[in-house]
């Protein structure tokens, strides 16, 4: 599965929410998905979060969208 899940999670405090919350730009209408205490409880459930998403599309046969790459120029 790990070569499925390479998406971008974006994680970022929320004064209103007092927690991380988690998101997924690569996902249609994922701003945010999930959400954590702490920056490693959201990385943590984050992960699940994405498993889950990657698993229901697969589950629906919906084409899993395509990842955001970063190009880096040679040395």
């Amino acid at each position: 599965m790990t070569d499925k899940l390479k998406y971008q999670m974006i994680i970022q405090w929320s004064d209103e929410d007092s927690c991380f919350l988690v998101g997924f730009p690569d996902f249609p209408g994922q701003q945010w998905r999930t959400h954590g205490e702490t920056y490693e409880a959201a990385a943590s459930n984050g992960m699940e979060a994405l498993e889950s998403l990657v698993i229901a599309y697969e589950a629906a046969n919906e084409p899993l969208p395509e990842p955001t790459t970063i190009v880096t120029a040679a040395a």
